[in-house]
């Protein structure tokens, strides 16, 4: 259950569980794809006896977070520690030395912050959280889905997390039981200078403190950040015939035959073949499912998804990626630094403070997903970081 508390309009608070996060290259995402499938079907709530809970709606869903993503580069999967250890571990566990040795799977546990609330101010809501924490240092998993943002912080770092957020205003108040919490925010500090920054990791286990002290500004972030991608030869790209949408089951409905439907939809999407070029889907124990995917993915749905998901008729969006796979382990706050340069360029083209984007974090991976008629702007800018990192302008 996730606990809660307003800010801005959202509710922010740590969810109940320990996650693990599973990359997966694509050639050995067959040996996966039953352990995936049984996944999202995961539906075995039990009360304090140990009986099983009969579902209150006619799709629900028992895991408190699960994120599946299928891109370019690799399958990332984050799930309860249970799961990971009941589904994926059985099967690495069987493949041969040289493919068990390109497979991840966290060996530490991470907490999940949840900041649940719509709307263009998502950015700003989602900076009173990352700023402090890449400016901490701390490296983050970070994922929005249709109905809310998830921040995944390292589970040895939380009294790290917890204190960052404190400097900047945040009250934590623990549970009397349990291991969640909720924070409130009193006066929300917002950086005012800045509009919006995230922070992201490129590999899993990384709870050693960067060799570097991190910077103490977000301004400083981005320098450090495109200086660390032009060093590394890591330029922004789009595939210019990859048209995404994000949309989530149409929460209204209850009816059974909906249900399978959407069940249905899902398991296309992650058995058929060729794979996805893009797919993440993101479920909870409070909210109906999210999707982003390609729009070619629709028709995998009965009737193109009508009646079954909302928003599918939405604004065509666009991934812009960032391959991270040679940064190296100790890079933190990546995402971050690419967030607040893109903001900052786009406000003037823009002529409006706000900029609507979405962020997903993989293991080797970074994206910014814009909407299309914005993408040449927000390339632009993100080229516009790159000059100044090679120029020596901050």
């Amino acid at each position: 259950m996730t606990q809660s508390m307003t800010l801005l309009n959202a509710q922010i608070g740590f969810l109940a569980t320990h996650v693990a996060l599973i990359h997966i290259p694509l050639p050995l995402y067959p040996y996966f794809a039953h352990s995936i499938s049984r996944l999202i079907l995961h539906n075995d709530k039990r009360d304090a006896e140990g009986n099983l809970v009969l579902p209150s709606r006619s799709w629900q869903y028992s895991c408190p977070f699960v994120n599946i993503c299928i891109t370019p580069t690799e399958c990332s999967v984050v799930c309860p520690r249970a799961q990971a250890e009941e589904l994926f571990h059985p099967i690495l566990n069987n493949l041969d030395a040289k493919a068990r040795s390109s497979v991840s799977i966290s060996t530490d546990d991470y907490s999940v912050i949840t900041i649940a609330g719509a709307g263009l101010e998502a950015g700003e809501r989602v900076l009173d959280l990352t700023s402090p924490l890449a400016i901490a240092g701390i490296s983050i998993y970070f994922i929005t889905s249709y109905w809310s943002d998830y921040i995944l912080v390292p589970f040895a770092a939380r009294s790290k997390v917890i204190c960052a957020l404190e400097e900047r205003g945040f009250v934590f108040e623990p549970e009397d039981e349990g291991e969640a919490g909720h924070m409130t925010n009193p006066a929300s500090p917002l950086l005012r200078s800045h509009h919006r920054n995230n922070s992201s990791h490129s590999s899993f286990d990384f709870l050693a403190s960067p060799i570097t002290p991190p910077p103490s500004t977000v301004s400083e972030l981005q320098v450090k950040t495109f200086k660390t991608l032009v060093r590394n030869n890591v330029s922004p790209t789009v595939d210019p015939e990859l048209y995404l949408v994000t949309c989530a089951a149409n929460k209204s409905s209850t009816a059974s035959l909906q249900a399978a439907a959407l069940t249905l939809g899902l398991l296309k999407c992650l058995t058929t073949s060729p794979l996805p070029r893009f797919f993440s889907l993101t479920l909870t124990d409070a909210d109906s499912a999210s999707v982003t995917l390609g729009q070619t993915l629709l028709p995998l749905f009965p009737n193109e998804g009508e009646d079954i998901l909302l928003g599918k008729d939405g604004p065509e969006q666009v991934a812009i990626t960032l391959d991270l796979q040679t940064l190296p382990q100790e890079s933190t706050g990546i995402v971050c630094g690419v967030a607040g340069r893109l903001i900052d360029g786009m406000k003037g083209r823009l002529g409006r403070e706000l900029f609507n984007m979405s962020y997903l974090s993989t293991a080797k991976a970074g994206y910014v997903i814009v909407y299309r008629d914005e993408l040449e702007d927000a390339m632009a800018a993100l080229r516009g970081g790159e000059k100044d990192s090679i120029n020596g302008r901050t």
